[in-house]
């Protein structure tokens, strides 16, 4: 039997209605896409990952609008993050 990942995502998660809860979450950056330099955040190792502002949320994130203001040149762990997968449920309970 084959489950669809359509079948598995919650239908009621849209774009129109995402809280962006994953845009404060740890986001390790581990290969280029191009992020700016301005977002990224290098600790004493050199490891790199998303920078995150004051208020806990991505610097890349428009508080205005919820989105990636920089969505083309976004990491990969955050391309490979889908809309209403048990994963995006899970943040979204969370910080809830």
């Amino acid at each position: 039997m084959t489950i669809s990942v359509k079948n598995l995502l919650d239908p009621e998660v849209k774009c129109s209605n995402c809280q962006a809860c994953c845009c404060s979450s740890e986001v390790i950056i581990i290969s280029d896409t191009g992020v700016p330099e301005q977002h990224i955040y290098v600790d004493m190792y050199g490891s790199e990952s998303m920078l995150r502002l004051d208020d806990g949320w991505c610097s890349a994130l428009d508080r205005d609008t919820l989105l990636c203001s920089i969505y083309e040149n976004r990491p990969w762990v955050c391309r490979e993050f889908g809309m209403g997968t048990s994963e995006c449920i899970s943040e979204r309970t969370e910080k809830m």
